[in-house]
């Protein structure tokens, strides 16, 4: 890994700027090397990746590693996936439940410095509504963004796999069916040395 890399990530790491509004406060939790093939930003860490200090170690992450045909060892190996989420902490609970949005100074702060060092990706996943609209222009809803996406994207939309998705997958069957075997084969490509 390049030396200014491992800087940035370090400075990553080691960031608290958002302290105050962290209810756990900060464990900024990615993984990245430049030689990285596949980039994932998803939202942010949920509690059980905040304590862990592990990306998408969660039911999430095993519906995520499913999706895209990986496994474990492969998902966390940083030569070929990065993990830079749209917030790199943990940003605390709804009251009604499930966790509140990636806090907003944290993506602006950290993509621009982060990314564009991962020379080597070839495929960027954006998991989660909050992702698409960091990267995607307009608003369009989730389901517009997942189901139309040229073949020759450089960025592909994915829901995000919580518990959730489970009713509108079943409500969009053609996820299972077309969409993913597609991606897995996008992801298998990716990672050809």
């Amino acid at each position: 890994m390049s030396t200014d890399l491992e800087q940035t990530l370090a400075d990553a790491r080691a960031c608290t700027l958002c302290q105050s509004q962290l209810p756990l406060g900060p464990r900024p939790v990615l993984q990245a090397s430049a030689t990285s093939r596949v980039l994932i930003i998803g939202q942010a860490p949920g509690t059980k990746v905040h304590l862990s200090g592990v990306p998408w170690n969660d039911q999430s992450g095993k519906r995520l590693r499913e999706w895209l045909g990986l496994v474990e060892s492969r998902f966390y190996d940083a030569r070929d996936v990065a993990i830079v989420p749209a917030g790199l902490c943990y940003p605390g609970a709804k009251p009604g439940g499930g966790d509140n949005p990636p806090l907003p100074a944290c993506a602006p702060l950290w993509h621009p410095r982060i990314i564009p060092q991962l020379s080597e990706v070839r495929l960027t996943l954006l998991v989660g509504l909050y992702a698409q609209r960091l990267y995607l222009p307009g608003k369009n809803p989730l389901t517009h963004n997942v189901q139309h996406q040229p073949e020759s994207a450089k960025f592909v939309s994915l829901p995000h796999p919580s518990w959730r998705v489970v009713s509108w997958m079943k409500a969009n069957s053609w996820f299972e069916t077309e969409t993913l075997p597609h991606l897995r084969a996008r992801i298998k490509a990716a990672l050809e040395r």
